[in-house]
């Protein structure tokens, strides 16, 4: 059976530029070549051949970017080659063009964005186009209920299958494979000892990496060894800096703790990245479909905080393999849910295995292919769809260069011998069919004449709505410059603050001190002064002592000398008795 699947016209496949649908559609094919051929029909690259068959799969590359220039290459390959089920990939105006020139066909149709929105279609176009396909199958389910919401009449051929990811590719960073890369990624930007918190994506508004970075000064409180990567770029293959990529990177240099901005990272080294990191966090504001990075975060074991925005919370199973921030416009409901991992080796172990687990079990690429082939074997099954509405006009395309005009009307390639029979209804008769051909020639003419009139309110509308738009966004900018610079006014003002008060604390203690050695000093003086006082007391009691005793002395001396002389006395007077008693015997 022969099958040709159509990528959209912004990345090539393989996806050497990067696209959640270019990878979608590669991953795949290995497991579907084995029961189908394959053709892929997608834009030129400079890197790749516009045809070549590779592993059993034939690629055929036209030139693209823009959708009518894409077309046209689609429907002059249509012209000469026929498909059992031709494949569409998120481009609901492709399927009225294909079907002209495709009438035997099943034509299936997989939605990975909300290319239904009135804004991108037109309801009789999408109205026409869902007629038209077999199946639609969604990259998740909140895709799905969008589709559902708007057509109701979609919902029998809605199915939801999910992305997958190379489990062999994207590893822990603890395998034996891929540790050493994991290693020499932490020592050469410095991330060694740290916990790494990992953001992959479009550096967008939408994207709400900004919230992330705010929410560092919350955690760091509380972790001292945190550090951020970001990786990605403004577009895929694109290093442009915007105003919002210079905000993003002013905002990452303010920060107390390392952030790394890797800028673009190609798709074949982008799986170092993850096995270098701890932690995964996507910050997506807008309706996601389902950001396919929640895969590859999985598969390389990593815990996961994602927003409660599209399809993104329907891969999460809380508390297992990751949380989800109901409300991400705020950073502290980031930080409260990085927190929580953060804190827990044990539940950030768990959650990285978990992950790692269903990767394999669920979300492995082999089962996104047995998926698909479910959905062509029951396609075979269903019978074509429905004739054309009647009054359907297809879109106008414009011609682009170097391409052979063709006769969008009715399948005709100008120049060439080879038609379509085409028409727009099946009749027997010549001239019902020239009939007819005239009615909608006419009807042609006028619809251009209205085509032109509202393309030109259209794009007035258009122009008016981005007038407002870019003002509306200046504003935004304008209001959250003036917060960021609030916030660092304060912050600066709160560190001022917290210098005086500190210089206010150290004056005090120094003046303290002073005051304190001042005491002590005259604690001294005064110890020594009562020393040289009991000294003096001391000194003054040894002399009074001294006077004493020599007061005793002189007092002795005095008393022996009134001794002496009281014997002297005597003694002149006991010989004076004795020269008297002499004297009478004389």
């Amino acid at each position: 059976m022969n099958i040709l699947m159509i990528a959209t016209e912004k990345l090539p496949v393989p996806p050497v530029l990067g696209g959640a649908i270019q990878t979608y559609i590669s991953g795949s094919l290995p497991y579907l070549a084995r029961s189908y051929n394959i053709t892929v029909l997608g834009i030129t690259d400079p890197s790749l051949p516009n045809e070549e068959i590779k592993d059993g799969i034939k690629y055929v590359r036209v030139p693209g970017k823009l959708l009518a220039l894409y077309q046209q290459g689609i429907v002059q390959f249509l012209a000469s080659n026929s498909f059992d089920i031709i494949h569409i990939f998120n481009r609901p105006r492709l399927v009225m063009p294909i079907r002209k020139m495709a009438p035997q066909s099943k034509i299936i149709l997989s939605m990975h964005n909300d290319m239904f929105n009135l804004e991108k279609i037109e309801p009789n176009e999408a109205n026409a186009a869902i007629n038209e396909v077999s199946m639609i199958v969604t990259v998740s389910n909140y895709v799905g209920n969008v589709i559902r919401n708007l057509y109701p009449q979609a919902s029998s051929k809605l199915r939801t299958i999910y992305s997958g990811v190379d489990s062999e590719r994207f590893l822990p960073g603890n395998h034996s494979k891929i540790e050493s890369i994991r290693n020499r990624l932490r020592k050469e930007h410095g991330l060694e000892n740290k916990n790494v918190i990992l953001f992959a994506g479009r550096l967008s508004e939408n994207k709400g990496v900004d919230r992330l970075i705010r929410a560092l000064p919350l955690l760091t409180k509380k972790f001292k060894n945190l550090a951020l990567v970001i990786v990605g770029s403004n577009w895929f293959s694109q290093n442009k800096v915007t105003d919002y990529v210079a905000y993003v990177r002013s905002l990452a240099k303010q920060q107390d703790v390392p952030v790394v901005t890797t800028g673009f990272v190609s798709p074949a080294e982008i799986q170092n990245w993850f096995a270098a990191a701890d932690l995964f966090v996507c910050t997506s504001l807008w309706q996601e479909p389902l950001a396919r990075v929640h895969y590859e975060a999985m598969a390389a074991g990593l815990p996961i905080v994602t927003t409660a925005r599209g399809g993104n919370p329907e891969v999460i199973n809380l508390g297992e393999n990751g949380f989800v921030v109901e409300n991400p416009e705020d950073p502290a409901n980031f930080a409260e849910k990085i927190s929580e991992i953060l804190s827990n080796k044990s539940l950030m172990q768990s959650m990285g295995k978990r992950g790692r687990e269903l990767a394999i079990s669920n979300y492995n690429f082999s089962r996104v292919a047995d998926e698909i082939m479910e959905v062509w074997r029951l396609t075979l099954e269903t019978p074509l769809s429905a004739p054309l509405p009647d009054g359907y006009v297809a879109p106008e395309v414009e011609n682009p260069p170097n391409l052979i005009p063709l006769n969008s009307e009715y399948g005709e390639v100008l120049g060439s011998k080879q038609t379509s029979n085409l028409s727009l209804y099946d009749s027997n008769d010549e001239k019902e069919k020239k009939k007819k051909k005239k009615q909608y020639k006419e009807k042609d003419k006028k619809d251009k004449v209205k085509k032109k009139k509202d393309k030109k309110d259209k794009n007035q509308k258009d122009k008016d709505k981005k007038d407002k738009n870019q003002k509306d966004k200046d504003k935004k900018d304008k209001n959250q410059k003036d917060k960021d610079k609030k916030d660092k006014n304060q912050k600066d003002k709160d560190k001022k603050d917290k210098n005086k008060e500190n210089n206010n604390k150290k004056d005090k203690n120094k003046e303290n001190n002073n005051k304190k050695d001042k005491n002590k000093e005259n604690n001294d003086k005064k110890d020594k002064n009562k020393e040289n006082n009991d000294k003096k007391d001391k000194n003054k009691e040894n002399n009074n002592k001294k006077d004493k005793n020599k007061e005793n002395n002189d007092k002795k001396d005095k008393n022996k000398e009134n001794n002496d002389k009281k014997d002297k006395n005597k003694e002149n007077n006991d010989k004076k008795d004795k020269i008297k008693k002499y004297e009478g015997y004389i």
